[in-house]
This record gives C-alpha cells, sequence and structure tokens, in this order.
C-alpha cells in the first residue's frame, strides 16, 4: 500500500464510489496495514533511540530511589480527591517531577455521532477494527461489560485504575448504559499504566500506532514557575517519538489549573488571569493538546454555543505558540468505573475531553482509509481537526481553546469532497523548493487553506529560564494565497498580548498555519514556502483546502439522453459531457423495479445481455464525490428489437410549459422565498441530489428550510401551469 494520498478527480471520485452505492467495508486497521506503515520509517532510527529513553528510564529510576532514600521523599500518593500522584521524572534542576491525573456528552460536541449509522452523514462508522493506545496511571477494568473483550492490558499492570477506566470508557464503551457510549464504540483499546510511557509509545508507534491518549501530566502545584510553558527534555522527547513515526499522533490533555493561582510569574497578566499553565508534554509542537469547553450543539451539528470550561489551563507556552490546539466537552461525562464491571461514574476535566477528541480523530482515520485505502499521516490529521473546527468567539485561534471545538462532521465532509470542493494533500519540500497550486473560489464558503507538519524535536530544551521566548520550531514552512498582487497571511497570535485577538502575519513559531478569505471568487494562487535551511534536507507537509472547486467534474443533471445505435447484443445510449464526472447508468425492464448500476467515464454506454421484444429504461445521473451527486437525467424508455431498436418515449412526461420562477436568498439559511404567480394549490418538494424527496407541501411564499443539513438541493415546484425544478444551496 502506498501511504500517499491519491490526487486527480478521478482517484478521488473512483475512491469514494461504494460510498455513494452504500457499501461500508469494513477494513480497520489490520496486522498488514501496521506492516505497511513500519515499513515507512527508519528502524535502525527508531532502535537508537529506544535505547536512548530506556537508558534515562533507568537512569531516573536509580535517582528516585536515591531521593527517597536519602530525603525520604514520597513516590506515590493520593490526593485529597482520591486521584493518583507518582514521582515520575526529576527536571533538569533537580526538581520531582509529579504526574497525576487531570479531573475536575462528548460524541455530540465533537459532532462524532453524525458519522455513526443514522446519523447526520450516516456513514455507519464506530471504530470497529481500529486501535488507539491509552496510557494512565494504571491500565482499565478490561472485564467491564462496556469493553466486551475490546481492552486490554498492553503491559502486564496489575494496578487497575479508576482514572483509566473512564477515559477507555469514554473511548471506547459500547453502550450497554446507552448514556455512557464511547466516541469510538467498536473500536479496541491498547491500555498502559504511565511507568514507561516513553519507551511503551515509542515501540508501539514504531509498529504501526496511530493514536494514544495521555490524560494524565505533571502536578502543577510542585514545579518552580519556569516549568510552565517551557519547552523541556519530555517535551523534546515526545515530539522526537512523533517525527520518528510521522503516522503517529499524541493526544492530550491541558490540565484543569485555570484557578490554582500555581504560577506566580505567567507571561502574560496576573496569575489570577490563569494564563501560561502548561506544563511537560502539553507543550509539544507536534501532539494535540485538548482543552475543555462547555458547548451547545443543535440537531443539525450546529454549534449554537461555547466557552472555555472553568477548570481548563490556558496557554500560551514560552514560544508563543498556539496552545492548547483544539477544545473538547469534558463537563460531566458519564463512564465505565472500574469499582464493579457493572458500575459507572459521571466525571469531569480535560481528562474527558481528550478522549472525545481522540476517539473522534481515530474514527476520521478510519472513514480515510475506507474512502483511499490508505491512513493519513499524524500531520494530515492534526491538520484536519484544526481546519475544521468550530471557531469560538472572535476569528482565528486563541490561547484558551485554540482553534476552537472539534468538529468530527465537517471534517468528515472535507475529506468526502476531497478533489472536488476540498483537497487534502500530502507534499514535500526540499532546501530551496517551492511548492504552488491555483484554485478557484466556490463562492459558498470562505476560501481557507492551512498546512501542517510534523517538526523535527526542538534544539533548545529549557533548563531554568523563566519564560524564554526561545523558539522550539526547526523548520519554518509558510503559507500564502495571491491574486492580483494581493498577498494574504496566516493567522498568529501574540504572547504578550494574550487576551487580545489573532491576526495575520509572518507564523514563526506553530507547525501548523491557516489562512482563510471570506467573500472569495475568482481564482487564487497558493504557495508554500520555507525559511533557511531545511534539517535533514526535506520536510514533509499536509495541505488542505476547502471553499474552493478543485475539479472541474459537474453535477449538472446529464441532458440530450439519447438512444444512438442497437445491435443484436445491446444498445448504446449517450449523453451530453462533462470533463472529470463519473456517470451512473442505471437500467432495467419496465416489468421489475430493480435498477441496474454501471459507472463510466464517457458519456455513452452500450446495455447488454437485453432480451428481444422487452421494454427497458434508462437515466443517468452525474458524480462528483459522496455529497456531490446530481439528479437523475429523464427516463428514456425502449422496446428492445436488435438492430431495429427505436426510443419510445420520455418519462416523467413533459408539460405544457414551464412556470416562471425564481427563489431567494441562494445560498439560504432559513428560509428559501419562492416568487412566482401561482394558484393557492400549488406544491413543492425539496430533492436531494441523490434523488429523495425530502420534504413537501402547499407554496406559500417562503419554505422553512433550517433543519437541512448544508448542502445542494433541488427545488421543484408544480401548478396547474406547469412545473420547474431549481437547484439552491442551503448554508
Amino acid at each position: 500500500m502506498d501511504y500517499k494520498l491519491p490526487t486527480g478527480a478521478k482517484a478521488a471520485i473512483f475512491s469514494i464510489l461504494f460510498s455513494v452505492l452504500g457499501i461500508h467495508t469494513v477494513m480497520g486497521q489490520s496486522k498488514k496495514a501496521k506492516e505497511q506503515i513500519k515499513a515507512t520509517y527508519n528502524q535502525t532510527q527508531m532502535a537508537s533511540f529506544l535505547s536512548e529513553l530506556e537508558a534515562e528510564h533507568q537512569n531516573t529510576a536509580q535517582k528516585i530511589s536515591q531521593l527517597k532514600a536519602s530525603k525520604g521523599i514520597r513516590i506515590s500518593e493520593k490526593a485529597v480527591d482520591g486521584s493518583p500522584i507518582e514521582l515520575k521524572a526529576i527536571g533538569s534542576d533537580g526538581t520531582p517531577l509529579y504526574y497525576t491525573t487531570l479531573n475536575d456528552p462528548s460524541t455530540q460536541t465533537s459532532r462524532a455521532n453524525a458519522l455513526y449509522d443514522n446519523g447526520l452523514l450516516n456513514l455507519g462508522l464506530t471504530g470497529n477494527g481500529m486501535e488507539v493506545g491509552v496510557w494512565d496511571a494504571g491500565i482499565a477494568l478490561t472485564t467491564h461489560q462496556e469493553f466486551d473483550t475490546r481492552a486490554k492490558n498492553a503491559d502486564g499492570s496489575s494496578e487497575i485504575s479508576l482514572h483509566s477506566t473512564l477515559v477507555t470508557g469514554n473511548l471506547i464503551s459500547s453502550g450497554v448504559e446507552a448514556n455512557a457510549q464511547g466516541v469510538a464504540y467498536g473500536a479496541q483499546a491498547m491500555t498502559y499504566d504511565w511507568t514507561r510511557d516513553k519507551i511503551e509509545v515509542a515501540e508501539a508507534a514504531a509498529n504501526g500506532m496511530l493514536l494514544s491518549n495521555h490524560s494524565y501530566g505533571i502536578l502543577s502545584d510542585r514545579v518552580p514557575d519556569w516549568y510552565f510553558g517551557a519547552y523541556i527534555k519530555v517535551t523534546q522527547d515526545w515530539d522526537k517519538i512523533m517525527y520518528n513515526a510521522p503516522y503517529y499522533l499524541m493526544v492530550t490533555a491541558a490540565g484543569n489549573a485555570q484557578n490554582s493561582y500555581d504560577n506566580a510569574s505567567p507571561n502574560f497578566g496576573k496569575t489570577a488571569d490563569g494564563f501560561d499553565l502548561l506544563l511537560g508534554f502539553t507543550t509539544t509542537k507536534n501532539g494535540l493538546t485538548i482543552a475543555g469547553a462547555n458547548t451547545e450543539i443543535d440537531k443539525k451539528g450546529n454549534l449554537v454555543k461555547a466557552s472555555v470550561a472553568g477548570y481548563s489551563s490556558f496557554g500560551p507556552v514560552d514560544d508563543g505558540r498556539v496552545k492548547p490546539d483544539l477544545a473538547g466537552d469534558g463537563s460531566n461525562i458519564l463512564s465505565a468505573s472500574s469499582a464493579t464491571n457493572s458500575s459507572y461514574q459521571v466525571s469531569s476535566g480535560t481528562s474527558m475531553a481528550a478522549p472525545g477528541v481522540t476517539g473522534s480523530l481515530l474514527l476520521l482515520q478510519q472513514y480515510h482509509e475506507e474512502l483511499f485505502g490508505t491512513y493519513m499521516k499524524a500531520a494530515t490529521l492534526k491538520g484536519l481537526a484544526l481546519h475544521t473546527a468550530d471557531d469560538v468567539d472572535a476569528k482565528g485561534p486563541d490561547y484558551k481553546m485554540g482553534w476552537g471545538v472539534m468538529n468530527a462532521k465537517t471534517a468528515a465532509e472535507v475529506l468526502q469532497n476531497n478533489g472536488y470542493t476540498s483537497l487534502v494533500q500530502e507534499e514535500s519540500l526540499t532546501n530551496g523548493e517551492s511548492f504552488s497550486i491555483t484554485v478557484i473560489a466556490n463562492g459558498n464558503e470562505p476560501l481557507m487553506a492551512s498546512i501542517s507538519w510534523t517538526d523535527p524535536e526542538g534544539e533548545y530544551v529549557n533548563r531554568g529560564d523563566l519564560n524564554s521566548t526561545t523558539a522550539a520550531l526547526i523548520n519554518d514552512l509558510d503559507i500564502r494565497i495571491t491574486k492580483n498582487g494581493e498577498t494574504h497571511l496566516p493567522w498568529k497570535l501574540n504572547p504578550a498580548k494574550a487576551n487580545d485577538a489573532a491576526t495575520q502575519g509572518d507564523n514563526k513559531v506553530d507547525p501548523y498555519e491557516r489562512i482563510e478569505i471570506d467573500n472569495a471568487s475568482g481564482t487564487y494562487t497558493i504557495t508554500v514556502t520555507h525559511k533557511g535551511n531545511l534539517k535533514n534536507g526535506a520536510q514533509d507537509f499536509s495541505l488542505i483546502v476547502s471553499g474552493a472547486q478543485v475539479s472541474k467534474c459537474s453535477i449538472e443533471t446529464p441532458s440530450s439522453l439519447e438512444l444512438i445505435s442497437s445491435t443484436v447484443t445491446g444498445s448504446t445510449i449517450s449523453w451530453n459531457e462533462a470533463e472529470e464526472t463519473l456517470f451512473e447508468v442505471q437500467y432495467k425492464s419496465v416489468d421489475t423495479d430493480v435498477w441496474i448500476s454501471e459507472y463510466v467515464w464517457e458519456n455513452s454506454f452500450e446495455l447488454t445481455n437485453l432480451e428481444m421484444g422487452k421494454v427497458y429504461e434508462a437515466r443517468v445521473r452525474s458524480i462528483c464525490t459522496e455529497n456531490a451527486v446530481s439528479e437523475f437525467s429523464e427516463t428514456i424508455e425502449f422496446e428492445f428489437n436488435g438492430e431495429e431498436t427505436q426510443m419510445m418515449s420520455y418519462a416523467p412526461l413533459s408539460y405544457p410549459q414551464e412556470l416562471n420562477i425564481s427563489v431567494f436568498p441562494n445560498p439560504a439559511v432559513d428560509y428559501l422565498n419562492v416568487e412566482a404567480e401561482l394558484s393557492k394549490d400549488a406544491q413543492f418538494s425539496i430533492v436531494t441530489t441523490a434523488g429523495n424527496v425530502i420534504r413537501s407541501g402547499k407554496t406559500q411564499g417562503s419554505i422553512n428550510v433550517s433543519s437541512l443539513s448544508s448542502g445542494l438541493y433541488v427545488l421543484v415546484v408544480q401548478d396547474y401551469a406547469g412545473i420547474k425544478s431549481t437547484k439552491f444551496y442551503k448554508n
């Protein structure tokens, strides 16, 4: 399997053909798929790094034993709320670093439920066959009724953890208790304790693991102020793991220290403001750090309102990067408990927000594999999540919820429309090279382009400097969008003004950059370049574009359908030509209800295996993506008589005249107004691009379309004077 995203309209359209047919193949992350990912890695380099991590682990264990013997330091204890606390590492300045879990419905907030059977997108995704790693204070209670053998003790630990069980439940619970169903409720979780987390993750990533969840971190009330926001050795190690295994993405909880007053010297504002509270691996460049949010989502999957949770730790990190990256709902989550095999518990905190996002990302990996036969690199998956997140408050990112609230529905739609109105592409730059493409704005939504890359581990490791602004970024890529001499720049934040809205400019610190242009029209050039020399001579990156007309594919209904020739073996039909468009040809005898479907790129097709003397009908529609499918054409009817075959009639019957109507606004949001001279008996129907009538009634000036999902529809109006159909777009 070539782990390169297919490019070109035909590759993209062909890959979604099974989805158009309603066939969802469940492949999952097979052993073969893992081996194919593994084969792309430098195993010698990874083995060398594993040896370094193992030696470091042994050295740390020895230092902790010496501290315990010489100073009587407790290695493990319980917090007042029962959370585990364990001495896990020794900082470069000798500070003991204690880890703790981060405690203070996820599927709806992340919109993962839109990906289920009967969800808004009805994709049938559950995580079946997929695997996620969970590192925590201990292992989950693998015998819980919610896990039905899908939770595994991966490292032989004997320590069963309540917190790990809650996190694992939020990820994969099957829904025995409906309100406790996990986000990826068909997936398998490999659960580990945190004792050897870096070593075990590096091994699992080297063997093809795609995602892991880490809902724990350094205890914030036991470290000097310079640790907050700092890029330390722990951070560097995790970035190196992800750089060495570019399909692997680490998801971490931001922490719950917003009201802790633990940092007396924040890099912005006063201690009481709650900024600059991220620690340890939450400050990585390549991982995803998840904040907690309070959200309200409507029935169509739209974010109505959101605010940062009162416990969630804020950025910025010391060099000003956007951290946290994303937000998920972590408040009052019901999940499996370790008390018994059938017990449950409500929990809150970024510990619960993180697995909600991790599970959603796992479903997106599953969907990408179903569509294209490959998994996304971590930079692509991360970039997709950031590109499609719901913005909150001011436009652009902020230091409280990053790029916004996770939206798996929009992310899945970007994948569905890849090669048509969106582009998801994995590329690479070498020293001195640039990359550019030209796109046409589709005019229905903002034109948005972003790049994401897994950066080499930072070279500067903070060993005691308070609020050091030295950038951790190594390979600085840049994205620009130009048109007629005007250049559009990406978002950036200023840590010295952490409460201010994002501005547009030259971003020199983030390994993710995004540009968006409202009311875009016409042709734009997207260019990716780099500053200085690239470490290792090259840098892979992922480009995501939405709001563009990427392909020439047309979802206009095929016209001029006709019978052009017949022989003793069959009849050939043709229709109008369209570039880069896949056509579905359907035909059947009139005495059956079952259509036979064939798919062609040409604008003609021979119908074969026809019986002499039988009457057949045929129709055609255009397919650009799973979401972009035209109406079927008029149906032609013919009696097959070999070379004497002639077309009989068209169906449906034409009306004597066509109504003169107009609709506005188009795109519509809540109401679609119909302007025409109609009788009181005039009827309307709203038809999907798949040909399904989803609403009908009397036409009375305006039609409420507020409950429709975003997309293209056809309005059909019928009155005594005739019939008229017109397309409209629902925002």
